[in-house]
């Protein structure tokens, strides 16, 4: 089995920062069920995302364009219909599982449960 390293990968990527982000990207993207470009060998999903970057197998334009996209969040106006109940999603894979709406915590409910978390206590929580 080849090693892959981190030198094999940054010829193909500007900076590390980009590398480690477009691998674990491509790494939760093959756990949530993309096909592999590469033959598994035993190996984890991050060792093979990095071997798919290594041997330029995949679109790294495109991975950065998913990153993107998954990151941007469409809020919608009050001016707009009231009757929308259907929120834009751009990421592909929330559109396969349902989006939670996020629960709106006060600042003082959050320092409640962390206190109680770090004194052991039970806090009945938002």
């Amino acid at each position: 089995m080849a090693r892959v390293t981190v030198e094999d990968c940054i010829d193909k990527v500007d900076t590390r920062f980009d590398l480690v982000l477009l691998a674990a990207h491509r790494a939760r993207s093959i756990l949530s069920g993309a096909p592999l470009l590469v033959e598994r060998n035993n190996d984890k999903n991050a060792v093979v995302a990095l071997r798919e970057i290594a041997d330029e197998v995949i679109d790294l334009p495109g991975i950065h364009e998913s990153i993107i996209v998954g990151l941007q969040k469409v809020v919608l106006d009050d001016d707009e219909d009231e009757d929308t109940d259907d929120v834009l999603v751009a990421d592909p894979l929330a559109i396969e599982h349902k989006v939670e709406e996020e629960k709106v915590v006060s600042e003082l409910d959050m320092m409640r449960a962390l206190t109680a978390d770090r004194d052991g206590s039970s806090d009945s929580r938002f």
